[in-house]
C-alpha cells in the first residue's frame, strides 16, 4: 500500500455511545492508518470534514436508530459533492439484519454489525478502498 490511509470516523447524529468507535479508531491506528476522530456529527458536518481533510475513508457509527435516515442523507450529500464514488463509506453499529441489507443497498461500501472483528473491518476497508481507488493502491497485499 502506498502511504497511510486517511480515515475519518464519526458518530452519526446525537448518539451518546462512543466506545465501539474509539476501539475501531485505535485498531485502525495500530494498522498504520491515519485516523481523524470527529465525534458526534450530522451528515453535513461529516461531508465537510471529509472534504477538508481529504480522507479516503469515512467510517460511521450508529447506535441511536437513525442509521437509515441519516445514513441515506450522508450518502446523498456525498454524491452531491462528488465524494460518493471517490471515497469509501463504512457503517457499523447496532441494527437489524434487514437494516444491514438496506444500508448496503443505500450504497455503504461496508456494513459492520455488533461483533465484527478487527480483521473483518480492516480487510473490508482495504478491499473497498482497492476497488474504489485502484490506481492509488499497490496491486498486491490488499
Amino acid at each position: 500500500m502506498q502511504g497511510k490511509v486517511k480515515v475519518l470516523l464519526a458518530i452519526l447524529g446525537i448518539d451518546v455511545h462512543n466506545r465501539g468507535l474509539i476501539t475501531v479508531a485505535m485498531e485502525l491506528r495500530d494498522e498504520g492508518m491515519e485516523v481523524i476522530y470527529l465525534g458526534n456529527s450530522m451528515p453535513n458536518e461529516i461531508i465537510t470534514a471529509a472534504l477538508q481533510e481529504q480522507v479516503e475513508v469515512v467510517g460511521i457509527s450508529s447506535l441511536g436508530g437513525a442509521h437509515l435516515s441519516l445514513g441515506s442523507l450522508l450518502l446523498r450529500k456525498a454524491a452531491d459533492v462528488g465524494l460518493k464514488d471517490e471515497i469509501v463509506f463504512l457503517i457499523g453499529g447496532v441494527f437489524s439484519p434487514q437494516d444491514a441489507e438496506e444500508l448496503k443497498t443505500l450504497g455503504f461500501d461496508g456494513v459492520y454489525p455488533p461483533g465484527s472483528t478487527k480483521k473483518a473491518i480492516v480487510s473490508g476497508l482495504r478491499k473497498a478502498l482497492a476497488a474504489k481507488q485502484p490506481s492509488k493502491r499497490a496491486p498486491s497485499g490488499i
